[in-house]
């Protein structure tokens, strides 16, 4: 029995440890932060998330879904705010299982640890910061944080589950492999929160993700289950409205009271808040390999993205299950494994780096424009009329299981299409069924039906 050193217990290295104690390997976590189940973690990382059907899956196949569900707020679609405070809803999808969920990062990471330590197969070490590794020796040194002495560890199977700012990849960098790129985005965020009304309601829509799009900005907010509302503030780093602007209390309230007249509103002490809580950094990290020896980067250890499109948990979940699934597929020969892995995910990994780019553009700006909301209606109108050929680009995203690679592919297709039928029309009721069918079969295959699923 092969036994697995894991750096990192967040979400990805919690679910990824409950597929391999499944397996029946011996798996010992590395973790830096305390066990968040017996100490609290001050803030700094988004406490909800975006859970979609790629994440769902991997806890489906470990059977934990249905303790999952207690944790979960759906969110049917999009409630724009203007800068006049009006309303308007956007359907994510159009079917009554189209919706994402929101999840508590605590709650969700607590029950993975769990269910990890019940196969009887898992051990995790929290306070333990990897500090070297030796690929010579194979042997890895851990520093306790708390009395900051250090141990070694003998690993045989060495996996890098430890996120963005993965110390399992710079050793990669340390022996030579070259190929790692970390583009921050211009753009930065601070978290906010809207908290319940008096009586314990939500005070906003509870089954939305809301947005107040403004063009180079915006704010977003994702219901939890105290009904309070987690709400981040994206803005430009630099510039006369940026984070570098917000330089007293006064100058924050006069932004929200500006331009997020009704969710300011809704903020008690914001001024205060905004300068009590850390304000982040957004960027994306592309691996040329993430193999190296025998360890393995998975999670954003590889693959870091920005939240706009709500796929980076989702993403680093699939990881684990296209890990699990090749183990089966070559008998647990992990060189072959780690091979075939990286092949494998890497296309699509950048492919969901650059849709969630791209996404920051739509969240932020194009949902204000009445084209692009008549362009969402002739999509959702195809998808009806040709189910096997034509779904929305973000239904293909979020709701099916078609690799991100060909999403993007296929959604570079389709904005052809959707550009051509909605330039002489003003109205979906206008559109021209025949010539659009002839677009789609001239342009796109018919899908599989295992991505429909």
């Amino acid at each position: 029995m092969k036994e697995i050193t894991m750096i990192g217990a967040g979400l990805v290295g919690s679910l990824m440890s409950i597929f391999l104690g499944r397996r029946g390997y011996k798996v010992d976590v590395f973790e830096k932060l305390p066990d968040i189940r017996k100490e609290s973690i001050s803030a700094g990382r988004s406490i909800n998330l975006a859970l979609a059907n790629r994440g769902i899956r991997p806890m489906q196949q470990v059977g934990i879904m249905d303790k999952v569900e207690n944790l979960l707020i759906p969110m049917t679609g999009r409630m724009l705010h203007d800068i006049d405070g009006n309303l308007q809803y956007q359907a994510y999808g159009q079917k009554d299982e189209e919706v994402i969920y929101s999840v508590s990062r605590g709650g969700l990471v607590s029950l993975l640890r769990d269910a990890a330590e019940a196969t009887g197969n898992v051990t995790f070490h929290f306070k333990q910061s990897l500090h070297s590794v030796d690929y010579k020796s194979n042997t890895i040194t851990l520093e306790n944080t708390v009395d900051k002495t250090h141990k070694q560890h003998l690993f045989e199977i060495l996996l890098g589950a430890d996120g963005a700012p993965s110390n399992v990849r710079k050793s990669f960098e340390e022996n030579g492999i070259k190929g790692v790129s970390f583009d921050l985005l211009t753009h930065s965020y601070k978290e906010l929160i809207i908290p319940a009304s008096q009586s314990d309601d939500f005070l906003i829509e509870k089954n939305a993700l809301h947005i107040w799009p403004r063009g180079e900005y915006m704010l977003i907010a994702l219901p939890n289950l105290d009904a309070s509302f987690t709400v981040t503030l994206f803005l430009p780093n630099e510039g006369e409205l940026s984070f570098e602007s917000l330089t007293s209390k006064e100058s924050v309230r006069q932004l929200f009271d500006t331009k997020f007249q009704d969710a300011a509103a809704l903020i008690p002490d914001l001024a205060d808040m905004f300068f009590a809580n850390p304000t982040g950094m957004l960027g994306t990290i592309r691996c040329q390999q993430w193999n190296y020896k025998n360890a393995l980067l998975i999670g954003d250890a590889a693959h870091a993205v920005v939240p706009f499109h709500g796929q980076g948990m989702n993403c680093g979940f699939e990881d684990c299950s296209e890990l699990n699934s090749l183990l089966d597929k070559y008998n647990g020969d992990w060189g072959k494994v780690m091979t075939v892995y990286t092949e494998a995910r890497k296309d699509n990994a950048n492919a969901i780096a650059d849709m969630a780019l791209e996404n920051y553009i739509e969240m932020r700006d194009s949902v204000r424009d009445p084209k692009f909301h008549l362009k969402k209606a002739i999509a959702f109108e195809l998808e009806k009329q040709f189910p096997s050929w034509f779904i929305p680009r973000y239904s293909m995203v979020m709701f099916h299981h078609i690799p991100y690679a060909q999403a993007k592919s296929r959604g570079t297709v389709q904005s052809q299409i959707l550009a051509q039928l909605s330039e002489n029309i003003e109205d979906v009721k206008d559109l021209d069924i025949s010539f659009a069918e002839k677009l789609i079969k001239q342009t796109l295959t018919v899908l599989p039906a295992e991505y429909l699923q």
